[in-house]
């Protein structure tokens, strides 16, 4: 009897160790992943590499960037990879503004809870637009609204759950036309243009700057900021007015419930990065928009995005 008792509490001593010892574990201890839901080559997929890379040098673990493009689906199927992974900080998405409100609104399986993600930050908005071919019989918004009345325009995008993508569609309400078609691809850039596939596509400048000065630009979807690679070109909110669309911007999210010093480590290195002089670099190369918006910040965006979002999706009748 003696030796029982003994033995149970020598087995409740070893495992207070062991759970003991895994609490006082600091992170990270492990490779850490960073999910990109598109593929290589885009803004978030550059950045977001610039901070695996940091991170790995501050903290000895491998962190490695794995893209998960998820076609007409867009980031979603990307995005559960982090969904269904624990909560500790070891699968970290790099996600736009459609993951953490286009899924709850439109109850994306997988997705209805709006809190199943945790902002560790926001960091770019990106320089998306709309361009065509340069020898296209348009070259902005009124004059492709005027073609479009009485021609088929096929327009190519990275999916209908993607804000710009909702955004030309309102804005082709707005200005009295339809497209004569429209294909979700996981690639928007210069061949898809050349190879005749779309007839105008939904991308971001950094996709298609080796045949900017070939393409005409019809408008940029910054806000009421014009990007420094098309100074030129009117924005999408200068070319409709009223038209209220949210920027398409992207940041670092974990899993709901990682804890507050993950976050922090996190938040920490990609703040150093975005600071640094190679995303100052891709900003005036590309005409990205990068800043470091805090957990704080990045909930009271998504908060007013998700308002512009709702009122935009009621336009198209996507919601009631």
């Amino acid at each position: 009897m003696k030796i029982t008792l003994k033995l149970v509490v020598l087995s409740i001593l070893a495992s207070f160790l062991v759970f003991g010892s895994a609490a006082r574990a600091e992170y990270p201890e492990k490779p850490v992943t960073f999910i990109v839901p598109w593929p290589p080559g885009d803004l978030e997929d550059v950045v977001t590499r610039l901070i695996a890379e940091e991170f790995q040098k501050e903290y000895g673990v491998a962190a490695a960037v794995v893209n998960k493009p998820g076609g007409g689906g867009g980031p979603f199927p990307g995005a559960a990879e982090v969904a269904n992974a624990p909560p500790d900080g070891y699968t970290i998405g790099s996600f736009v503004v459609g993951v953490p409100i286009i899924g709850p609104l439109v109850g994306v399986p997988g997705f209805e809870d709006p809190d199943l993600f945790e902002p560790v930050g926001i960091f770019i908005i990106y320089p998306f637009l709309l361009a065509a071919s340069g020898d296209a019989p348009y070259s902005n918004m009124a004059e492709l609204a005027e073609y479009a009345k009485s021609h088929k325009v096929a327009l190519g995008h990275f999916g209908h759950p993607l804000i710009p993508t909702k955004a030309t569609f309102v804005a082709a309400m707005e200005l009295g036309f339809e497209f004569g078609s429209d294909a979700a691809f996981d690639m928007n850039d210069c061949n898809t243009l050349a190879s005749g596939d779309a007839d105008v596509i939904n991308t971001t400048a950094q996709l298609v700057l080796p045949c900017l000065d070939d393409l005409k630009v019809l408008a940029t979807f910054t806000g009421d900021q014009r990007t420094s690679v098309t100074p030129n070109v009117a924005t999408l909110s200068e070319q409709v007015p009223g038209i209220d669309v949210p920027t398409l911007w992207n940041g670092l999210f974990v899993k709901k419930g990682t804890p507050q010093i993950v976050k922090d480590k996190l938040a920490a290195v990609a703040k150093r990065v975005i600071a640094g002089d190679a995303v100052a670099k891709v900003a005036k190369n590309t005409g990205g928009i990068f800043f470091w918006e805090g957990p704080a910040e990045a909930k009271a965006r998504i908060a007013r995005d998700w308002k512009s979002t709702e009122s935009m999706m009621k336009k198209l009748g996507q919601l009631d």
